[in-house]
């Protein structure tokens, strides 16, 4: 059976990855956990094992590509399995063919004396499908949602390029871009032409000239403000309006009785005359009389729509917006690695209520005990640190207080089944903490071993995705920093870190003597959702102890 490899999530708050190689083809042959690609995160690039055996079928994002958490990228099945999956194509078919069985039905009630008026109508519940369409502009990857919340922008409008059509973090970016387009009010100008169709009708209901005699007048008004010469005509159907003895307002009541008037008196026959004038303007365009001054009202309308062209003016300073980029001159564009740094501690700082627990640890026997250690070693290559020392009774502590290998979720404290430690590692870029997978389980030697092997594929972005996101348990030391003191962030989703500073030497009191020993500061920041301030004393005292008495880490 076909299985579908999705990208993975290999850190927390990771929402999307780069792949930057396949190491697998089309048609080749894979195993269960073999590396199939290298995939590069906020923090790392990192070999991605498939979790499926098999052939590679189809490769479905291509290398240099981001691809959002959990979409698919490759498909793996048997060499004689085809991967099938136009099963989507039909179900978009469906609805328009029920759709079609739907309009032959309605075209009976069209019987009615108004077809083409009930024929629209019926095609009304077309429409309803499309609406369970736009399901696919809603393909977009979290980065482009926030992107778009956070600039008021409508994921729905902005076209995707990703694959399958999937909204990406360019092309919201792109979409804010684009400058604005201000044609849709240009469109509005020919408003003034859609009112020439509503009087032509107008037009089209009297067919007597004599009504459109009655209709001049209003028109030989308008006539007045654009051109002098028609005035003696107003003048002449001014004293028809006296006759008829009604206001302006009401032009159509006594449009009729006037009719009566012009057939009995031969007054109005000039009146007429006078508008053939109009009549003659008439031969450009078929419409009566009423058409041709609606003409040069377009035209007005035509003249003046060239005077919103300052709406260009509006798009002038555009130009300005690229001068943003010059402030960017004096400050250091943020890298995708310190991106990351900056959502997950800023994320764990408004989500965790840190606390914190400080204590002096005597680490005079424990680094005699290193020394002693590492002169047994010299000959096997392997080599004893002071944080491997911390490493180890950190895990032997967290056997015997197991809240602080634990994580919250949903209301409810998680206890992880394995003691992954992550140490914190400072690289090129920033920072990393990757885990040191099973060390419930490992001898000092192990740990000294697993640890240089973590720091060194840290280094080269070798690390699996398991120890990139795996840790239950956080170490930070900047003893060699000469650092003596300081506080940690939790890595979420863990719920404590342990950070440690320079071992120095110091007077100390002991047995009433004042002697110089070897001390070192340790500090735990934890949840305090999950543990309180007298369990994290308490899981401090335990490392304390540990690490006075050494012999307990390698027994």
């Amino acid at each position: 059976m076909a299985t579908e490899l999705t990208m993975p999530q290999m850190g927390y708050d990771m929402q999307e990855g780069t792949i930057l190689k396949w190491l697998k083809g089309e048609g080749d042959s894979v195993e269960n956990g073999e590396p199939i690609a290298e995939i590069e995160t906020d923090k790392a690039v990192v070999e991605f094992e498939s979790y499926a055996a098999g052939v590679v079928r189809q490769i479905l994002v291509s290398a240099g590509n981001t691809v959002p958490v959990g979409e698919p990228i490759a498909i793996v099945g048997e060499a004689n399995e085809a991967a099938a999956a136009p099963e989507p194509p039909p179900a978009a078919d469906e609805p328009a063919a029920d759709a079609t069985e739907e309009a032959p039905q309605e075209p009976p009630s069209a019987a009615i004396p108004m077809p083409p008026a009930a024929a629209p109508t019926p095609a009304a519940p077309m429409p309803e499908p499309p609406p369970v369409a736009p399901a696919a502009p809603l393909r977009a990857s979290p980065v482009a949602r926030r992107i778009a919340d956070e600039r008021g922008i409508n994921i729905a409008e902005v076209q995707g390029t990703g694959p399958g059509g999937r909204i990406t973090r360019d092309d919201v970016i792109a979409y804010a871009a684009a400058p604005p387009q201000p044609e849709p009010e240009a469109a509005e100008d020919p408003e003034p032409i859609a009112a020439e169709e509503d009087i032509a009708p107008a037009a089209e209901e009297t067919p007597v000239p004599e009504p459109a005699v009655a209709e001049a007048e209003p028109v030989a008004d308008e006539a007045e403000d654009e051109a002098p010469e028609p005035e003696p005509a107003v003048a002449e159907a001014e004293p028809v309006e006296m006759e008829a003895e009604t206001p302006e307002p009401e032009p159509t009541a006594p449009a009729e009785e006037p009719a009566p008037a012009v057939e009995e008196t031969p007054v109005p026959e000039p009146v007429v005359a006078e508008v053939e004038p109009f009549e003659i303007e008439d031969e450009a365009p078929v419409p009566e009389a009423v058409a041709p001054e609606q003409e040069p009202a377009a035209d007005v309308a035509l003249e003046e729509a060239p005077e919103p062209e300052p709406t260009p003016a509006l798009i002038e300073p555009e130009p300005a917006a690229p001068e943003a980029p010059a402030a960017p001159a004096d400050a250091l564009a943020l890298s995708r690695m310190r991106q990351q740094i900056a959502r997950v501690t800023l994320r764990s700082k408004q989500e965790k209520p840190h606390f914190y627990v400080t204590s002096e640890i005597d680490m005079t026997d424990a680094m005699n005990l290193r020394r002693q250690v590492n002169a047994a070693l010299e000959g096997e290559g392997v080599r004893v640190t002071v944080n491997d020392l911390i490493i180890k009774a950190c895990v032997d502590a967290l056997k015997k207080y197991p809240k602080f290998n634990a994580f919250l979720e949903d209301d409810a404290i998680r206890l992880n089944d394995s003691i992954n430690v992550g140490i914190a590692m400072a690289v090129e870029d920033g920072l990393l903490m990757p885990a040191i997978m099973g060390c419930e389980d490992m001898s000092l030697k192990r740990v000294a071993i697993a640890s240089k092997n973590l720091a060194d594929r840290a280094q080269n972005g070798a690390l699996r995705p398991d120890e990139y996101t795996g840790g239950t348990f956080g170490v930070s030391n900047l003893g060699m920093f000469d650092v003596s003191t300081f506080v940690a962030i939790i890595q979420p989703p863990q719920s404590a870190i342990v950070a440690v500073g320079t071992v120095a030497k110091k007077p100390v009191v002991r047995d009433d003597q004042i002697v110089v020993r070897q001390i070192m500061n340790a500090t735990i920041s934890a949840d305090h959702r999950v543990v309180d301030g007298a369990e994290g004393a308490q899981f401090l005292i335990e490392v304390k102890r540990l690490l006075e008495t050494p012999l307990a880490l390698i027994l």
